[in-house]
C-alpha cells in the first residue's frame, strides 16, 4: 500500500536496498521515506543490522586419531556504511561462514591432541574468528564474537575417559584407604606392646609384692610363735593359697568341671609337691 501511494516505511535496526531500473541506487535508513515507483525506483529488499548468531557443527579428527564434533557459535552483523556489498555479493551468508568455520577447524584440530582441544577451545576460536574477520569484512559483515561452545568425543572414547578417570580416583581411594589402615595397625601395634608393658609391669610387682608379703608373714610368726621353723610356716601358706584357690574356682560362675584330689592327705601332698618343685628349681 505504501509503495503504492509512493511511499515506504522501513524498521528500526534494518535498512532498505533501494533500486532504479534494477540499478542499485540508494541505502534508506528506518523511517518514512518518498519512493515514486512511477519513475522506476524500487524496493530490492531489506537487510537487518542486528547481531544474529550462527551455531555451526563441525566434525574433524584430532592428531591421536579421535573424531570429535566441535560447535561454533558464530555472532556476526552487517555494517549499515557496507550494507550495498552485504546485500549484492552474498547470496546466502550463513553458508559463507559455515565454510571458513569448517576449514579452520579442520586445519587446527588436527594439530591437537584431544586433551588439547579441550584445553585451548579459546586458541581455537580466535583463530576462526581472525579468519572469519579477514574473509567477511569484504562483504560488509562484522564478526562480533566467535565461540566454540561444545566439544563431542565419540561416545565410546567418553566412556573410555569415564573410566580411566574412575579407575584413577578407586586408585587414589584405594591408597589413601591402604595408609589408614597401615596407620590403624601400626597404632594398634603400639597400644598392644605399651599394653604388655604395663601388664608386665604389674605382674613383677603383683609378685614382688607377695614374695614380700610372704617374708614379713614368716618373720612375724616366727616372732610370736616360739619353736615353729620356716618350714612350718610355709607348709601354713601353702594351705591358706590352696584353700583360697579352691574357693576362688568355687565362685566364678564360668568356671569348667576341674577334677582334684581333696582332703587332710592331699593337701599335705600338695604342699610337699610345692615345696619340692620350689627346692627343685632353686637347685638347679
Amino acid at each position: 500500500m505504501g509503495q503504492a501511494l509512493g511511499c515506504i516505511q522501513v524498521d528500526q535496526s534494518n535498512v532498505a536496498i533501494r533500486e532504479h531500473f534494477g540499478k542499485f541506487d540508494d541505502v534508506l535508513d528506518p523511517g518514512c521515506h518518498c519512493l515514486p515507483w512511477c519513475l522506476g525506483y524500487q524496493i530490492s529488499g531489506q537487510l537487518t543490522l542486528r547481531v544474529q548468531q550462527l551455531d555451526v557443527r563441525c566434525e574433524t579428527k584430532t592428531k591421536d586419531n579421535v573424531f570429535v564434533n566441535v560447535v561454533a557459535s558464530i555472532q556476526y552483523r552487517a555494517l549499515p556504511e557496507k550494507a550495498q556489498d552485504a546485500f549484492y555479493k552474498l547470496s546466502n551468508a550463513n553458508s559463507q561462514i559455515q565454510a571458513y568455520v569448517f576449514d579452520v577447524i579442520r586445519a587446527s584440530v588436527p594439530k591437537l591432541e584431544l586433551d588439547a582441544v579441550f584445553e585451548q577451545k579459546s586458541d581455537i576460536a580466535k583463530a576462526v574468528e581472525e579468519e572469519l574477520e579477514k574473509a567477511m569484512s569484504a562483504y560488509g559483515f562484522e564478526i562480533v564474537q566467535t565461540l566454540i561452545v561444545d566439544i563431542e568425543p565419540d561416545v565410546h572414547v567418553k566412556r573410555a575417559m569415564n573410566e580411566i578417570n574412575a579407575a584413577a580416583r578407586q586408585r587414589l581411594a584405594a591408597n589413601e584407604k591402604a595408609e589408614a589402615e597401615k596407620i590403624l595397625q601400626i597404632k594398634r601395634a603400639e597400644g598392644e606392646a605399651e599394653s604388655k608393658y604395663l601388664s608386665g609391669l604389674g605382674i613383677a610387682r603383683q609378685r614382688q609384692a607377695i614374695v614380700d608379703g610372704l617374708r614379713d608373714s614368716v618373720l612375724a610368726f616366727s616372732e610370736n610363735v616360739p619353736g615353729t621353723t620356716a618350714k612350718d610356716i610355709m607348709d601354713m601358706v601353702l594351705v591358706t593359697q590352696y584353700f583360697d584357690t579352691m574357693k576362688e574356682i568355687g565362685a566364678s560362675s564360668k568356671s569348667s568341671s576341674v577334677f582334684i584330689p581333696h582332703g587332710p592327705g592331699a593337701v599335705r601332698d600338695v604342699a610337699s609337691q610345692i615345696r619340692d618343685g620350689l627346692l627343685q628349681a632353686g637347685s638347679t
